[in-house]
């Protein structure tokens, strides 16, 4: 009897955790880690750090990974436009249109992951994808 109890006591922990999460830090946590991502994979692409494959596949997994994990509807939920925030205004006024650029993104991120680049080129072919759907979208939906 104890362990059907202990498992919808975690159950609702859980639920609780998640209904009372901030968006607003939760966005800027993903978007911290795909800076920090970026900080890696952006110097290797641009000549500027030496390319290592093992290095390029561990960094495009990880955002790959971040890419997945951000769900645009918890993220950014009606409200959440107000406070210490750089996302634009413009997403909650063109969801549908911030929700297609996330999921580019996320299939770009995840199609680079896959070809898994052994030399700087095929790396810069695949990243140029990604980086341009970070632009693109800070130039239209961030502050």
């Amino acid at each position: 009897m104890r362990l059907p109890a202990l498992v919808v006591s975690a159950a609702m922990l859980a639920a609780v955790t998640a209904a009372s999460a901030d968006p607003i830090a939760d966005r800027k946590e993903i978007m911290k880690d795909r800076s920090a991502e970026m900080k890696v994979l952006a110097p290797i692409a641009q000549g500027k750090a030496p390319f290592d494959a093992a290095t390029v596949l561990a960094e495009l997994e990880k955002m790959n990974a971040n890419a997945m994990e951000t769900d645009v509807d918890a993220l950014w939920p009606a409200g959440s436009d107000k406070g210490d925030t750089k996302s634009s205004p413009k997403i909650w006024e063109d969801m549908a249109g911030f929700k297609a650029a996330m999921d580019k993104f996320k299939a770009d991120a995840a199609a680079a992951a896959a070809a898994k680049p052994q030399d700087v080129q095929s790396f810069q072919q695949v990243f140029g994808a990604v980086a341009s759907n970070c632009g693109a979208c800070h130039q239209k939906y961030r502050l």
